[in-house]
Order: structure tokens, then sequence, then C-alpha cells
């Protein structure tokens, strides 16, 4: 998943392209979800690792865009979307989302988080994920990336929850 591509006209990354570089770095079954950056592809084991610093490199090479990329296997992502503590929280009209981190954050860290930032928000860390129900919606929320990255000095990418189990169930499909 990389981050802060085509949203608002800016930093623009044709998906062809960008499935291109996975398939250049050696993956099989590159396809891509969306223009803003859900790549899905198969890699042989131990490929993986070092992987995003690779497709960062290239696209800063070939874009001139410093995008990060944020990684999780197949089980790590149904994982993610099986452990939601918002899904049953009683309004289904308020969003969900999901905020992948690139490293596990300290625990001081997490605790360390304000749960009062963002009045009618509520986020829950679990491992590498943040889930997030945004009552103030997302347009609103003062629960950001550079809110999380600075405080749990990691970097951050967040899907909506109905990005989150389309790319679950594209995962299931061949």
């Amino acid at each position: 998943m990389l981050r802060g591509i085509n949203v608002g006209g800016k930093n623009k990354l044709p998906m062809k392209d960008l499935a291109a570089m996975f398939s250049a770095a050696g993956c099989s079954d590159v396809r891509t979800y969306i223009a803003s950056g859900n790549v899905l592809f198969s890699a042989a084991p131990g490929m993986a690792k070092g992987l995003a610093d690779k497709i960062s490199r290239r696209i800063a090479d070939d874009f001139g865009l410093r995008v990060p990329v944020v990684m999780r296997t197949a089980a790590e992502f149904r994982d993610v979307s099986a452990k939601n503590p918002f899904l049953n929280s009683g309004d289904d009209n308020v969003p969900l989302f999901v905020g992948f981190l690139a490293d596990r954050p300290e625990p001081s860290l997490v605790a360390a988080l304000d749960p009062k930032r963002s009045p009618g928000d509520s986020f829950k860390v679990q491992g590498r994920e943040i889930y997030m129900r945004l009552a103030t919606g997302a347009a609103k929320t003062k629960l950001t990336n550079a809110y999380f990255d600075s405080a749990l000095r990691t970097t951050s990418t967040f899907r909506n929850w109905r990005t989150v189990m389309k790319l679950a169930q594209m995962i299931q499909e061949p």
C-alpha cells in the first residue's frame, strides 16, 4: 500500500506503471485496486524483504515522488480484516478506517497517544494497525497520518473499511 498518491490531483502515479515496477522486481500475479496505490502480488519466500524500499526508490527515481510503501502478507491482511474492534459498535453509518504502520510501535508510545485528541472519534492500536471509528468523518478528524507518524515514530497509510474488505476479498481470488 502506497501513501499519498493520486490524492486530489497530486503525486500522480499511473497504476499500470506501479504494477510494472512490481513485475520488474520479480513479483507475479500483480494487480492493483483503485488509483490510490493498493497492489496485490505473489512473491517467492523471502523476496518481499526489502521490496517496499526498492519500490519506494524506484518511484522516486522514475517519478520524483517520495512515497512510503507499507506491506502486509496475505495472512496478515486477512487477520486485519477479521479483527476490527469497531465492527459491532452499533452505528453502521460511522466510517471505519485502518491505519497500516510500517513498524510495530513501542508500547510506551502507544500508551502515550491521546484518546481525546479528536472528540467523537475512537482508535485502537493493535500490533501494526490502527483501527479507527471516525464519527467526525475523515475530513475533520485530528487523527491524521502526521499525528500517528510523529507519536508512534513510524510511517502510516490509511484505508477506509470498504477498501480493506475489497482487498481482503481480492486476496482470496485467483
